[in-house]
């Protein structure tokens, strides 16, 4: 019988050691197939004694019961009903057949287990168990952080299942997202010619706006299922046989206190669910979106925050380097968002991938000392053992070639985790996912010490006239909230999609998606007092000026909620009204500069950023301008 790499690691511990540990698992192992329907057989309490210090400890033991099946939840490993029993006894009978072999060998015979699961350690072996280099003082806590990694590490092997990757990819529309990413490709490449970027680099922007805008919804309380009215998290409620197949061990309730009723929100682990479900927080985002990055061909691995959340990193073959991809706020390659834009205070960040195991917080720092003084959950080179001996397990089948191209990328990585990055102006911006109060609650509204100025986040994108807008002296774009896309109707129909590619300038503002209502629209970000957007339009590169303007706008307002557009020229500076007409603007005859903007401000009580929005439309009406200008242009 061939070893499991989780069998084969046990193994090459000493004899004493092994058999105890055997011992240990066969007994794990034979409740479960003796009492399937007991569920206290199917649960091993984190904190047993013997768990921390017979099992923990020993190399391969704890791989051995994820391998047999189990998961983790909050305090215990559990054996979920939907694990396979056949998988169980193939490792079981693994392990009895080495144990019975080296039992042959004139090994002491050991006492038969018990049919109840280990409540105390077993005798005290005359051979000490080994421990692993440096253990922390805190067993318990390096407990607790080791099932933590290898949780997650047997976790992301879901991604790999084809079949899943297959439903994944009937769910999006990747032949869009494809051309768009290679139409998106050609223009950089037009635009610079010697950029190092390449299709991957486009198609993962084009998964996380579909993700966000199109596919996944952010849940804070779900509607009442009666009465469709507003919902408080009141706690939680036991999971049902359902829930636990699809790895809900936690189930929130949330309960309407106007019916009385408790809408049950299954907090669902599995991402074969997730793509049926397509709601959550981060956790289901951060674990849908890397299946999805899989299943279109990315390289992809699952990033666990030791501050509670989670995203994904893609690995960019053009510029051989690992990309943060955070699906929750559309945001790409914005490492230090997380410290710099919403305050936190770091400690550990790693991730995982089908191949390894990586150490990845100093990429998401520029402050190591005081992250550094933070870690001290597990002593250093204790984490790094547990890493080691992780990625030697995993990658035992791995070819020479894709070992060595493992170990180049990390040297890779290494050298740019020494040197710490300089925030940049994206890093900088709040969170935009979730209720203002559980972001206020988690302190990631915005960075510590930053002010809402330093939100701003400059595109820098010009619209200028092209040799064929030059040619038939006009230049004329239109922008779609429904669709989400520019078209450049005096270039052909060219078309640019998502709002922020196309703007000058932007300071808190995001695209709302409304799915219960069907309506979309621009708005400023929770806890912002104002939000501002601008689009530039310059005719003197190209030798031009303006002959005449005409702009449509389209805003709306509640209660105290204020929109203020400006058009501003070297010849003008006016306001206008946004009401959906179109209007002219013969004072900006002879410019050679245009610049558009929204302020959006006011608004009452908690709901005050929506109380201002531009171009509100019904996500039917993609066929409709939110948004059109047209400038006549004239020999400068």
């Amino acid at each position: 019988m061939s070893l499991s790499p989780a069998v084969s690691t046990l193994c090459e511990n000493p004899n004493q050691v092994f058999l105890d540990v055997a011992k240990l698992l066969l007994t794990y192992a034979d409740n479960i197939l003796r009492f399937p329907n007991e569920e206290k057989y199917r649960s091993i309490r984190i904190g047993n004694p013997t768990f921390s210090t017979k099992l923990l400890p020993i190399k391969g033991a704890v791989e051995c019961l994820f391998e047999m099946g189990f998961e983790e939840a909050e305090t215990h490993l559990v054996f979920p009903k939907s694990a396979s029993v056949e998988q169980l006894k193939l490792i079981r009978e693994s392990i009895a057949a080495e144990r019975d072999q080296r039992l042959s060998r004139g090994s002491p015979v050991q006492q038969p287990a018990s049919a109840s699961a280990p409540q105390h350690p077993p005798a005290t072996s005359s051979t000490p168990t080994p421990q692993p280099a440096q253990q922390p003082s805190s067993l318990e806590s390096s407990m607790s952080f080791f099932v933590t990694l290898q949780s997650n590490f047997q976790h992301v092997m879901l991604y790999e299942d084809a079949d899943l990757q297959q439903k994944a990819r009937s769910s999006m529309p990747h032949q869009e997202m494809s051309s768009a990413a290679r139409s998106k490709l050609e223009e950089a490449r037009q635009a610079d010619p010697g950029c190092k970027v390449g299709l991957e680099d486009f198609l993962v922007l084009e998964l996380l706006r579909w993700f966000k805008q199109d596919f996944f919804s952010w849940v804070d309380s779900l509607p009442c299922s009666r009465c469709g009215g507003p919902t408080q998290n009141s706690g939680s409620l036991s999971p049902t046989p359902e829930d636990l197949r699809w790895g809900a061990q936690r189930v929130e309730n949330h309960f309407c206190s106007s019916c009385q009723l408790s809408t049950r929100f299954p907090r669902y682990n599995n991402p074969e669910k997730l793509l049926q479900t397509r709601r959550g927080r981060c956790g289901e985002w951060a674990n849908c979106f890397t299946l999805c990055c899989r299943a279109v061909g990315l390289e992809a691995r699952y990033i666990w925050d030791s501050t509670d959340h989670v995203w994904t990193e893609t690995f960019s073959p053009s510029q051989r380097r690992w990309l943060h991809c955070d699906p929750c706020e559309n945001a790409c390659d914005k490492p230090l968002l997380y410290e710099v834009g919403w305050g936190k205070k770091l400690a550990y960040i790693l991730a995982f991938s089908k191949d390894q195991v990586v150490d990845v917080t100093w990429r998401y720092s520029c402050r190591h000392p005081e992250v550094l003084s933070r870690r001290t959950r597990v002593q250093e080179a204790w984490l790094l053992d547990s890493i080691n001996r992780l990625n030697s397990l995993r990658q035992r089948s791995l070819s020479p070639d894709r070992k060595k191209e493992l170990v180049d990328r990390l040297l890779v990585e290494l050298v740019e985790f020494i040197s710490p990055k300089k925030p940049k102006a994206g890093d900088l911006g709040g969170r935009n996912s979730g209720s203002l109060a559980w972001r206020m609650a988690r302190g990631e509204t915005r960075g510590a010490g930053t002010e809402t100025s330093a939100q701003v986040q400059a595109s820098g994108f010009v619209f200028s006239p092209s040799e064929q807008e030059k040619s038939i002296r006009l230049l004329h774009v239109s922008y779609s909230a429904a669709s989400d896309r520019y078209c450049r109707v005096s270039s052909g129909g060219e078309a640019t999609a998502s709002w922020d590619r196309c703007v000058w300038s932007q300071e808190a503002v995001f695209r709302k998606l409304e799915a219960d209502w069907q309506m979309v629209y621009l708005a400023r970000t929770e806890g912002s007092a104002v939000g501002r957007v601008s689009w530039r339009f310059d005719l003197a590169a190209a030798g031009m000026k303006i002959q005449s303007v005409s702009i449509m706008a389209s805003s709306q307002t509640f209660h105290s909620g204020r929109v203020r557009w400006l058009l501003q020229s070297d010849r003008l500076t006016t306001e206008f009204s946004a009401d959906g007409s179109t209007q002219s603007f013969p004072g900006l005859g002879g410019a050679s500069e245009l610049l558009v903007s929204a302020e959006l401000s006011g608004g009452d009580g908690e709901a005050a950023w929506q109380h201002a929005q531009l171009f509100r439309r019904s996500l039917k009406e993609a066929d409709e301008s939110s948004f059109e200008i047209v400038i006549e242009l004239q020999d400068a």
